[in-house]
């Protein structure tokens, strides 16, 4: 049993080919292109709202792991990663993530939004000391 199942694991790894990696960085470009011709039709200030062109984005990223797979490659790896960074850079460099500076609310809001459920508090503390002092009533 061991010897056929050194001989099946020695055939397949005589199967697996080779990533070729020249074949992949001369396919890839294409993906480039029929992404930057779909984005064509998206108006450039739109380009950072991803809802506006995300079927275009599955696409190419769809035609980036068949081109490398076909290339006998496995994908993302570091070559495919660095084609679709430089997409990325051509498209998407205007889109950064603005930090929302968070500031408190103005002092009267503020003491409101405090005194309020305090106030509630004790109002409820009192009505249940006041019923349980009357309960010969209820």
């Amino acid at each position: 049993v061991n010897g056929l199942m050194t001989l099946g694991f020695a055939g397949a790894r005589q199967q697996t080919e080779l990533c070729n990696e020249s074949l992949m960085l001369e396919k890839l470009p294409a993906c480039g292109r029929s992404f930057e011709e779909m984005m064509k039709k998206v108006d450039s200030k739109k380009w950072c709202n991803l809802t506006e062109f995300i079927m275009y984005y599955d696409n190419f990223t769809q035609c980036t792991e068949r081109e490398a797979n076909n290339a006998s490659c496995f994908w993302p790896n570091p070559l495919a990663e660095g084609f679709i960074t430089g997409i990325h850079k051509q498209f998407f460099s205007n889109c950064t993530s603005e930090k929302v500076h968070w500031e408190d609310p103005p002092d009267e809001i503020l003491i409101t939004l405090i005194l309020i459920p305090v106030m509630l508090t004790c109002a409820m503390i009192t009505l249940v000391v006041w019923c349980s002092k009357r309960s010969d009533i209820l």
